[in-house]
């Protein structure tokens, strides 16, 4: 079984471009799945990384013909969210919600339309306080609002959603947010094991339990 990962910096985390390697995984939660599930499922499983840091909707969208359909994946993940109010607040070239959600919608649309078999599952972005976001906390909380529109096209399309915002909140309000988020928005090797975790739970209770 093939499983694609894409998205942003979360899902990139300094990747190596060049397969196949151990390092071609990165250091967050795609190698902790990768891990986990190469100890549980020996040899059943190919894993792909295409995170790439910096992501926006609109770029994942240009490029999910040939960094995902062409791969013809059995299960393709997206997170998606934090660039782009991130990259609005910094520099201006952010995707207002209503174009995100237009974006998610088609590209969603058209994943199924090319592979009609394969299972989407759609993750919810997050945000803590930390030292990249304190400054515009209430700005960059809009992230929040994103993530719920993630869930809104998984729902709309019958993909699964894993739903990350509540844990960390919970978690961060137990441990404090940096021992997660290092920056309030990219995850430590305990945030990374908090975002492979849920997705473990969502895939072997929603996927395997039916193949």
């Amino acid at each position: 079984m093939k499983l694609l990962f894409i998205g942003d910096s979360i899902t990139d985390m300094r990747r190596y471009r060049e397969e196949p390697t151990p390092y071609c995984f990165g250091n967050g939660f795609v190698f902790l799945i990768e891990a986990a599930l190469t100890k549980k499922y020996p040899k059943q499983f190919e894993i792909i990384n295409r995170g790439i840091s910096g992501n926006r909707i609109v770029d994942i969208y240009q490029r999910i013909k040939a960094d995902c359909w062409n791969q013809m994946p059995d299960v393709v993940t997206i997170m998606v969210g934090v660039n782009d109010v991130y990259h609005e607040l910094k520099y201006g070239n952010g995707v207002d919600q209503e174009r995100f959600k237009r974006f998610y919608d088609m590209m969603i649309e058209d994943t199924k339309k090319v592979l009609p078999n394969a299972t989407i599952i759609i993750m919810g972005s997050f945000i803590l306080e930390g030292k990249e976001t304190a400054e515009r906390l209430d700005e960059f909380c809009e992230i929040k609002e994103y993530a719920e529109i993630a869930r809104t096209v998984a729902q709309k399309h019958n993909c699964l959603f894993v739903s990350l915002q509540e844990h960390f909140d919970a978690l961060a309000a137990e441990y404090g947010a940096d021992y997660f988020l290092f920056d309030g928005i990219h995850p430590t090797v305990a945030g990374a094991n908090v975002i492979a975790g849920h997705w473990l739970d969502c895939f072997e209770n929603n996927v395997l339990l039916h193949s």
